[in-house]
């Protein structure tokens, strides 16, 4: 008898180690794509979800406790929000806290469909075709296609379908959303057509021009470039002219981040000493005529050091919101990849209060500072 207590005990110990695990895993919505270039086709969105494994064993989970992660302009969500390096992964942060946490690759993007336009060098523009010349065209060429090769309502209809996929695999009618960059204006501008579907928001430096247009331009998709390439010089620059703090960030996590952007671009990865490709998306409809209808609540976080989107672009957008609670969060002593930095921690602590209490270092609106400045 003894024995049989002692070896359930174990077996009991071993199932709650076991529960605490976490789990990876991969789903490919189906859409039917309304991307100009390929529009009507069905394509496929690839999902991500991360979540303890006892979570997962249990069944449904709270209607609260669901994430979505959209991603900005350049870095596919699974690279962006999961990253490998330490503990650095705001999916991994949430899913330890009890969320079922879930990220998309947009059409282009990562794991998700890329429109052929794309494996074109030649739709490149020129002066980014000659980072590559002479290994992969032998010299500048012309555009076989002219436009850019997404729109941000391309963007909303791949999120519908993967909200909707979320909404019923986890039978809950809501669900929060995180949005990072240019991912501002696809969840902001999904939420305010879709309120019912969106329990709270999360944005760190979300895209925003108080001036810019309601509904589509007269040319959609854009005339112009169809996607844009970065390499790891690039990349790097482009993170170095906003550092305004000693030890920013750790050179080991730009690295291992940009080695998983790579492995994100099988294709890019070969194009001259290693590139990541994104489509160039012609956007509308997240200007202040939209956001001061949207009521959802809303945290907009704006990294100190951000040249990219600066933070009093981010206090603009939290000023104009329509909702009762929303707070705008400046995080020092960082730049637009603020979830790669030393204050990584900061911001995840900051969603999680969020989420769990509607409120940020106490505050449901207003103004607060995160992190550490030094």
């Amino acid at each position: 008898m003894r024995v049989l207590t002692l070896l359930a005990a174990l077996a009991g110990v071993a199932f709650a180690e076991d529960g605490q695990r976490l789990l990876r895993l991969h789903h490919y919505v189906a859409v039917k794509s309304t991307v100009p270039a390929i529009a009507g086709q069905t394509t496929q969105i690839y999902v991500r979800e991360v979540v303890v494994a006892g979570a997962a064993m249990r069944g449904p989970v709270a209607p609260d406790k669901v994430v979505l992660f959209i991603h900005g302009a350049g870095t596919p969500a699974e690279v962006a929000f999961d990253a490998g390096f330490q503990d650095y992964s705001w999916m991994a942060y949430l899913a330890k806290a009890g969320f079922d946490v879930f990220s998309m690759d947009m059409t282009g993007y990562g794991r998700s469909t890329r429109p052929a336009p794309m494996n074109d060098p030649c739709n490149l523009a020129k002066d980014q075709q000659l980072l590559f010349v002479p290994g992969l065209i032998p010299a500048p060429c012309a555009a076989n296609y002219g436009h850019n090769m997404t729109t941000v309502g391309s963007d909303w209809n791949d999120i519908g379908a993967v909200v909707d996929h979320i909404l019923a695999l986890r039978h809950v009618p809501s669900l929060n959303l995180v949005g990072w960059s240019l991912g501002g204006p696809r969840s902001g501008g999904y939420t305010a057509q879709n309120p019912t579907k969106v329990r709270s928001l999360v944005l760190l430096a979300p895209a925003y021009n108080r001036a810019g247009q309601t509904g589509p331009p007269a040319t959609v998709p854009a005339n112009g470039v169809v996607f844009n390439t970065q390499t790891h010089s690039e990349f790097l620059a482009n993170w170095d002219r906003q550092i305004g703090c000693p030890n920013q960030y750790d050179p080991a996590a730009a690295e291992a981040v940009w080695k998983e952007m790579l492995e994100s671009d099988p294709v890019g990865a070969t194009w001259g000493t290693g590139t990541r490709r994104a489509p160039q998306t012609t956007s509308w409809g997240w200007n202040g005529e939209v956001v001061k209808k949207v009521k959802t609540p809303v945290l907009a976080v704006g990294g100190a050091f951000d040249k990219q989107v600066p933070p009093a672009r981010v206090r603009d957008l939290v000023e104009d919101l329509g909702s009762e609670a929303k707070v705008f969060a400046e995080l020092a002593c960082s730049s637009h990849n603020a979830l790669w930095e030393r204050n990584h921690l900061a911001l995840f602590e900051a969603s999680l209060e969020w989420f769990t209490k509607g409120t940020a270092n106490g505050t449901a609106k207003g103004n607060v500072t995160l992190g550490n400045s030094h």
